[in-house]
Parts: structure tokens; sequence; C-alpha cells
């Protein structure tokens, strides 16, 4: 793993972490250590897709299945899109945690959804196909934080204190 992806890892982590132990708190059934391990390994597949036309989250998925951690690789497998067939009857789901981690965080440091969409589309949006699919995500993703903050007694903007648990790290392209 390059150390600009390692360095998104651990900050995806950190905040995927500060969810779920908040949700923990308010009385959500999460397995925090499925949260914490699926946020850090979430990108696993990346290195070796860089210029590639390879799913990265399906890459690293069949990586940790492959192992024998099938419950991390779902959550792996999701941190792009959520699997809308999921027939789980808990109100929130620990990949949905790493899912809008993962959104959150632009190269090692914790952004608004707005900053991280604006990005995205810079990056990734050079056909009207990529932009819609971008635009897409980005409803799906704010429809996700409602849901996450509404029990909380928190809000989106509480997740920029995270930046400053870590030492500053490489940017990543992610």
């Amino acid at each position: 793993m390059l150390p600009n992806i390692r360095e998104h890892s651990f900050r995806v982590m950190e905040v995927a972490r500060f969810l779920g132990e908040a949700l923990a708190k308010a009385g959500f059934d999460l397995f925090l250590p499925l949260v914490t391990a699926g946020a850090l390994l979430h990108d696993l597949g990346k290195t070796p897709c860089l210029g590639t036309l390879t799913n990265h989250a399906e890459l690293g998925a069949g990586i940790l299945e492959e192992l024998g951690y099938p419950h991390v690789a779902q959550v792996v497998r999701e941190h792009v899109h959520l699997d809308g067939n999921i027939l789980d009857p808990r109100p929130l789901r620990e990949a949905e945690i790493v899912n809008y981690a993962d959104k959150r965080v632009l190269h090692d440091a914790v952004v608004t959804l707005t900053v991280r969409f604006a990005d995205l589309k810079v990056r990734y949006g050079r056909t009207p196909e990529a932009l819609a699919r971008i635009q897409a995500t980005e409803v799906k993703s704010r429809v996700l934080e409602e849901k996450i903050f509404a029990p909380l007694q928190l809000s989106p903007l509480d997740l920029l204190r995270v930046n400053g648990e870590r030492g500053n790290g490489a940017q990543c392209a992610h």
C-alpha cells in the first residue's frame, strides 16, 4: 500500500471509530472492531488497481475473503457503494459507517461532504456518466449523513475535530 493511501486509511479509521463509538453510546448495535478493521483495510486493493479499470473495493474484498475474513470483506466491498440488498434489521450497519467515513476524508484530512464531492467531481467526473454517478453517490451520502447524525448530539462539523488526532500525513489520491 502506498504511504499516502495508508495515511488516508488511518484517517478514515479514526473517523469511523469516532462515529462508531458515539453511535454505540447512543445504543446502536455495532461491532466496533469490525468498524475499525473495515475502515483501516477499506483501500487494501487500491494500490494494485491504480491505472487500471479493476474495482479496488472488489479486489480488497476478495483478498480478505481468501484470508478468511468475510465480514471485513463485506465492509470493504461496500466502502464505495452500499449494497442495498443486505438484509440486516439493524438501523445502521458497520459498512454504512465506513462508507460514510471514507466520504468525509479527502487525502488525509477530514472535510465536509461538499468539499469531498467537489474534489471527486474535478478528479473523476470527466464524462457526463461519471459525473452523474458521483452526483448520485453524493445524494446517497447526504441521506446517510442524516441517518447517522439524527440520533447523536453531534453535527457533521464535529468530525472536523478528528483532524487533530494524527500528525500530518502524506497527501493521497483517493
